[in-house]
């Protein structure tokens, strides 16, 4: 199995990673953002196989569709709701699932694993998903997994849900088969959009569409509940459609919600609207363009035949024209004849769609409620469903495990709704500090006001996670479930207002801030690195000025405050190093910083630390000249032919972070990417070596650390069809086996890594068992000549970094892993680059994790000693 690089959910990540150290004179200065930086998007993205026969399972951009999304492409069809939507994040169970086709060839499989129809009959729902037989028409993979999940969390979990709640799934229970058909379908694609209904496709297994359509329509009145709105701090009031009413639907008719023109017109294909444009006479180059085009007709112009239609002067029009009184809006046009307007395009269009759907807010939030119950999934993903029923009907072989579910992991209804609220409150600080662009100050107070309303109650619900920890949980038990707990997310609110002080320039409180989230050790654990390094940072530049001495203006005290506070940031640098849930990552920057203050304090040589053993070696720079292929440009849109200029500048400048072409001196001068003609260029040398971008290492960490993966921790195996374990990519996976990792990494070190991998390969290769990062095409002898040439201690430190932060070193690997097993043997990684291109941060990261373990490293430049230009 091969695992694709996995990109975290934006709103997971840490904002700036790294806490960089410019000169305090700099810092930050008048809230001005250092311009946006150009990261060349990595390759290794879609990990790249040792040879031609190994497949590639390449990840496409994700994003996430919003509701009123209006797709702006030229390529609208019939077939575009039956398409995969793409996901914006991977929950944990996603990630640990095995990859899994798309919705389309999973439903091919589907059929093709459906028993016949009298196998099949007198199964119940487990019956059903244990022996994978279901009855066209009569039973779906897709209901009974939806039932279990939903069967599973009310027979455990009931306690998280009130009498309103009780009666939607009572309700549920009643509905037809072909109307929950018809619903989980839906849950499965555009959860918030609007479907045409004559478009679904559903007559396999809905003989009756209407009738279905029907029942998600239909209202149902619903009891009085006695549980009280929760007021979560940092948020205003929950979402108004995601809370029940007194009566409810499970879908929408466009007959009632569709009540603005920009919705309406979103439902139009291409060609549909085009048709309307031409009628209203606007024009554009794309749907975006009519769509506006349009919206502006509306606002004014008459409605297409509005002019020419006028009813004749009756009393009862005359004195109905008297009393209507019409507001004029910002372009002069009568409110009502504008309502007007917009309603005869409404109708227009409606008419060409004809009836829509669209999956009701309350109810879906509800549901999508009882999916993070029964999944334990810490992020909001539309795909959760599809992931598990994939696994499910794929015929592989997992690791042998102990399941173990908790049913404690949300103890009150309250609590539950507390942890969605502050999945809500995090998603507005991220929407405001990372997704739209520089923050300006107005953003930057709104994200201090959350901060200072959710502050207290994160202390409150710190000191109760830290006495559930002291006096409920054994050592580790309760680091994963930490995970849905507010505070967890609370803490990274906190993490977050932190870096506003700093913006602001309120230091003392900042460094207030830092201290306290040191002084907790249950969330967040991987960010500690970066917090000792911003704290220690306030210590050497900052809290002298802010001490009463230092007001006094003396010299001679302000000096005495000077090294007073730079003895407290070498104490912190100390304490980082110490630190067991500091991260290998963040050991260099504290050792650099523990040695320029030693110098300023005029410690004793012999007091100073000594890091020679891990200071880092600059990486060799190697130039491989090659033969570069550009290809022949097009005519461009004006019919205009490019000129040789132009044609010369292209070839001489390439396009910054594009992939090139060369050609490979190895192969017959056949085309190949710039990582193969350098890997050709090394094996010429006596090197033996794959481009794998990291492939050859998660495959070595899944042999040597399989049983450290696999060992028994409550709660992060909840079903049969995993990979790994859930904490994986979280920081919770090294903590909670902290002893058995480390005497894994003291075993590597001490040589005995061949035989840990033999072992677990024999054990494996037959079943071909799926284990995260495990690809079977690399053979087991090469696997063995690896480890023959790689030092045991150099090992033990990358295997270290990975088991600390798997998620977060997936990427930034060099591009090709290389070995010489003449002589004694030796291992080195190459970063390939082109001409115009540079190392990002995860690249720099990797060659000084491997530069301090004393792996060597290369930086392999391309250069086009000739440039040919084909078609």
């Amino acid at each position: 199995m091969v695992l694709s690089n996995w990109s975290p959910a934006s709103h997971n990540q840490m904002l700036g990673r790294r806490i960089a150290h410019p000169p305090s004179t700099n810092y930050n200065e008048d809230f001005e953002l250092p311009a946006a930086k150009r990261v060349k998007r990595l390759a290794s993205n879609s990990p790249s196989r040792p040879s031609s026969d190994h497949k590639v399972f390449e990840s496409s951009p994700r994003s996430t569709p919003r509701r009123n999304e209006v797709l702006d492409s030229e390529a609208d069809s019939e077939e575009e709701d039956d398409q995969e939507i793409p996901r914006a994040s991977q929950t944990e169970l996603e990630s640990a699932l095995p990859a899994v086709k798309t919705d389309k060839e999973a439903i091919a499989e589907y059929e093709a694993t459906r028993a016949a129809e009298a196998a099949g009959a007198g199964l119940d729902l487990h019956g059903r998903l244990g022996q994978r037989k279901w009855v066209q028409g009569k039973s779906s993979i897709y209901v009974d997994a939806f039932n279990l999940a939903l069967e599973t969390v009310l027979d455990e979990e009931s306690h998280l849900f009130d009498e309103a709640e009780m009666a939607v799934f009572q309700r549920w229970r009643e509905m037809s088969y072909e109307g929950q058909y018809l619903y989980v379908r839906l849950f499965l694609r555009k959860t918030a959009a609007w479907h045409r209904i004559n478009r679904l496709k559903y007559y396999g297994d809905i003989s009756d569409l209407n009738a279905a359509v029907d029942d998600l329509f239909r209202s149902h009145e619903l009891p009085a509940t006695t549980a009280t709105a929760l007021r979560a701090p940092g948020e205003v009031e929950p979402p108004k459609d995601a809370v029940l009413a007194d009566s409810f639907t499970f879908a929408d008719s466009s007959v009632d919600q569709i009540d603005s023109l920009d919705e309406a017109a979103s439902l139009l294909l291409l060609d549909e609207l085009k048709t309307i444009a031409k009628e209203a006479k606007v024009q554009g180059k794309n749907k975006g363009e009519l769509l506006t085009a349009l919206q502006r007709t509306s606002q004014k112009q008459g409605a297409l035949g509005w002019s020419g239609l006028k009813r004749l002067d009756t009393e009862e029009s005359i004195k109905s024209e008297q009393t209507v009184d019409y507001e004029e809006d910002a372009d002069g046009a009568p409110n009502g004849l504008r309502t007007s307007r917009d309603s005869h395009f409404r109708r227009k269009i409606l008419s060409i769609t004809g009836p829509c759907i669209r999956l009701s807010s309350a109810a879906f939030k509800l549901l999508e409620r009882v999916h993070l119950v029964f999944y334990r999934s810490t992020e909001w993903t539309e795909k959760s469903l599809t992931t598990i029923i994939l696994a499910r009907i794929s015929r592989r072989n997992f690791p042998p495990y102990l399941v173990s579910r908790s049913t404690n992991i949300f103890p009150s209804r309250s609590a539950l709704l507390e942890f969605e609220a502050s999945i809500r409150t995090q998603f507005a600080v991220d929407s405001v500090l990372e997704f739209n662009g520089t923050v300006d100050k107005d953003g930057l107070h709104k994200i201090k006001a959350i901060f200072e309303e959710i502050y207290p109650r994160w202390l409150t619900i710190l000191a109760e996670e830290q006495r559930k920890e002291d006096r409920v949980y054994e050592s580790g038990e309760g680091a994963y479930l930490r995970r849905f707990s507010p505070a967890w997310v609370y803490t990274r609110i906190v993490h977050k207002g932190a870096y506003v002080l700093g913006r602001f320039k309120d230091h003392k409180r900042e460094h207030q801030i830092l201290t306290e989230l040191l002084a907790q050790r249950l969330f967040h654990a991987a960010r500690r690195g970066a917090w000792y390094q911003r704290k220690a940072l306030l210590e050497e530049h900052y809290m002298w000025a802010l001490s009463p001495a230092a007001e006094d203006n003396h010299t001679d005290d302000q000096q005495q405050q000077q090294k007073h506070w730079k003895r407290i940031a070498l104490r912190t640098c100390e304490d980082g190093l110490q630190d067991r849930d500091c991260h290998l990552i963040y050991h260099h920057d504290l050792q650099k910083r523990i040695a320029k203050l030693e110098r300023q304090l005029k410690v004793p040589k012999r007091q100073q630390h000594d890091f020679g053993h891990v200071r880092l070696a600059k990486p060799h720079e190697r130039f491989v000249h090659g033969t570069r292929v550009e290809r022949e440009r097009t005519p461009s849109r004006n019919g205009r032919r490019r000129s040789s200029t132009d044609l010369a500048s292209t070839t001489t400048n390439p396009r910054r972070g594009g992939k090139t072409i060369w050609l490979d001196p190895a192969d017959a001068n056949n085309e190949c990417s710039v990582e193969a003609m350098c890997l050709s260029h090394y094996r010429s040398l006596g090197w033996k070596g794959y481009h794998s971008e990291g492939g050859i290492m998660r495959t070595l960490f899944a042999h040597l650390f399989h049983s450290v993966l696999f060992t028994y921790v409550p709660n992060v195996f909840q079903t049969p069809f995993q990979t790994c374990p859930l904490d994986l990519h979280t920081d919770a996976f090294y903590a909670s086996r902290f002893s058995e990792i480390h005497a894994r990494l003291n075993a590597i070190s001490n040589g005995d890594a061949a035989s840990i991998l033999r072992a677990a390969y024999e054990e494996n290769a037959n079943r071909q068992t799926c284990v995260v990062g495990l690809d079977w095409g690399f053979e087991l002898d090469d696997l063995l000549e690896i480890l023959a040439c790689f030092r045991g201690e150099a090992l033990s430190t990358v295997c270290k970094v990975m088991a600390q932060e798997y998620q977060q070193r997936g990427g930034g690997v060099p591009d090709l892993f290389l070995w010489d097993n003449r002589g004694k043997g030796e291992v080195m990684f190459a970063e390939v680059k082109s001409e115009n291109d540079r190392l990002s941060d995860t690249q720099r990261l990797w060659i000084d994790v491997l530069s301090g373990a004393g792996v060597r490293v290369e930086l392999c430049n391309a250069v086009a000693k000739e440039v040919v230009v084909r078609r």
